[in-house]
């Protein structure tokens, strides 16, 4: 099967952002703050935007920096408190925190203290700080800092950014990492180098942020696929004006980051007592993303398929009660903006057909059909339908793994006595409403099944080659099928239509 087309070349990423950041460092007599933006570890966005991104290519860049680098991880204590959770992953963000502590040390790279952010002895926040620390993570609350955003001469004072706690570091470059937007990390770095300067230490800081990216057009599919990932909070990309009036130069920048700059500016030249170097922007930033890519037509095609994924989600989250219906709005017109829409993606046609093909053979019945479709890695196209024993994903994953392996449809890969067995479980012992295997169960089910049956062996051992594969789904997948369709690593979108009548479903 041919490989997808390779628009980033990750070493070449990697030599250029280290020599920025260390530069960086070098500028500021050792001693660098930097917010680091993004997702640090799985940053799945990046690698779909840009194909052979490494998702993991920011841990590789602290991994070869961390001699000289310590890691701040900021929470943000109102997350915590709403449990926010993190849609690629379905995890809350304080779950995710602990992940990722797991995760940097599984890379040899120690946390060096996490910091809740805007801690106001929130009862959530409270027992995470206990859990933390009674598992020996060193960590520091932070209050909201009074007079911010307006008032300069109370933000730097002793009642400003004087009041938080005073983060001991040892090495010259701080990064500054959380699970989200708006976890603190701005107001941390800030912080450190209020108190660094009380103490005649010429601290720096610097935004290392993955989108937008500043040196390709501001209209260009990757930055377009940046606001439409960031519908709900209303961002958008512009023109930076202080880069384009300081040097005549365009640059891309994000609303946020243009309107917090002069008081950002105001802040660092209050914090240090003298002109800041930065005069826009994009000077803070270190980003060198875009001089990764190697092939533009590729990462162009990438972000339009991103595009129309993220309308699609919204559109979901709408229905579930998530967002708000200006959310959807907004991702349908970036979409349509690029003159691209739901029918650019080929497994939508698919999946909508099957369920309207399926939906028509059962008239009369009180079910409701639902239709999947996969696109392989060599662009075929394999479809899936629910039934009494099946939900619409397990029935997908199983005919995929079929026709990746040449086993013929006729043949089962799940034993009859298993699938009795689970049915058994789920209507006698669990008082299930119904006995049809989710796409988790159906796996567990082929895992028992391959112990005594080469084909479904066979089979089972095709599972990873749907990483990355495209699959769309005519309804909302339930949390077994979610979180299945997840661990296989595909691509997922769904219609925002219910599977089931009822209101709870499991």
């Amino acid at each position: 099967m041919p490989a997808k087309k390779i628009g980033f070349d990750n070493e070449k990423y990697l030599k250029e952002q280290s020599a920025a950041i260390l530069e960086r460092v070098k500028i500021f007599n050792n001693k660098l703050y930097l917010e680091f933006g993004g997702k640090i570890i799985y940053d799945m966005h990046a690698s779909r935007v840009l194909p052979g991104f490494d998702p993991n290519v920011k841990m590789r860049l602290l991994q070869k920096l961390k001699d000289k680098a310590d890691i701040i991880l900021c929470i943000y204590a109102g997350d915590i408190e709403r449990r926010k959770v993190r849609a690629d992953f379905g995890i809350t963000y304080d779950v995710d925190a602990l992940k990722l502590i797991d995760d940097l040390r599984g890379w040899k790279i120690n946390v060096t203290a996490v910091v809740i952010t805007r801690f106001d002895n929130q009862p959530a926040a409270k027992i995470f700080k206990n859990k933390l620390e009674r598992r020996g993570v060193k960590v520091y609350t932070h209050r909201f800092t009074k007079g911010y955003p307006t008032d300069i001469d109370v933000i730097v004072s002793d009642e400003g950014y004087g009041a938080n706690d005073y983060i001991k570091t040892t090495k010259p470059l701080v990064v500054m990492t959380g699970p989200g937007p708006g976890s603190g990390k701005l107001a941390t770095c800030l912080s450190q180098l209020y108190h660094d300067h009380k103490k005649g230490v010429d601290s720096g800081y610097a935004k290392f942020e993955t989108f937008p990216i500043w040196n390709i057009p501001l209209k260009h599919p990757v930055n377009v696929a940046y606001e439409a990932a960031t519908s709900d909070l209303r961002d958008f990309n512009l023109i930076d004006p202080f880069h384009l009036e300081t040097y005549n130069k365009k640059s891309i920048n994000y609303n946020r980051d243009v309107e917090i700059f002069p008081v950002l500016k105001r802040i660092l030249e209050k914090i240090t007592g003298s002109r800041s170097i930065y005069q826009s922007p994009t000077d803070m930033g270190v980003n060198r993303a875009g001089f990764g890519i190697v092939d533009d037509e590729a990462v162009k095609q990438a972000a339009k398929q991103e595009i129309i994924r993220r309308f699609f989600r919204y559109s979901c989250e709408y229905a579930l009660g998530f967002v708000d219906k200006e959310t959807v709005d907004r991702s349908e017109l970036i979409m349509r903006e690029l003159n691209i829409g739901p029918e650019d993606r080929p497994v939508v046609e698919a999946a909508r057909k099957t369920s309207k093909e399926a939906e028509e053979s059962g008239k009369g019945h009180e079910n409701i059909f639902c239709g999947a479709a996969i696109e392989l890695t060599d662009s075929t196209i394999v479809t899936g339908k629910n039934s009494p024993l099946m939900h619409t994903a397990s029935s997908l994953i199983l005919n995929a793994i079929k026709k990746l392996a040449d086993i013929p449809d006729k043949i089962h890969l799940l034993s009859p006595n298993i699938l009795e067995s689970i049915a058994k479980l789920k209507k006698n012992i669990s008082n299930a409403k119904t006995i049809s295997l989710d796409l988790e169960e159906a796996l567990i089910a082929l895992s028992i099944s391959a112990a005594t049956n080469p084909t479904s062996q066979i089979a089972m051992e095709k599972l990873k080659e749907l990483h990355g594969c495209e699959v769309h789904i005519t309804h909302i997948p339930t949390p077994g099928d979610e979180s299945g369709l997840r661990r296989l690593g595909v691509n997922l979108t769904s219609d925002p239509h219910f599977s089931s009548k009822s209101l709870f479903i499991t």
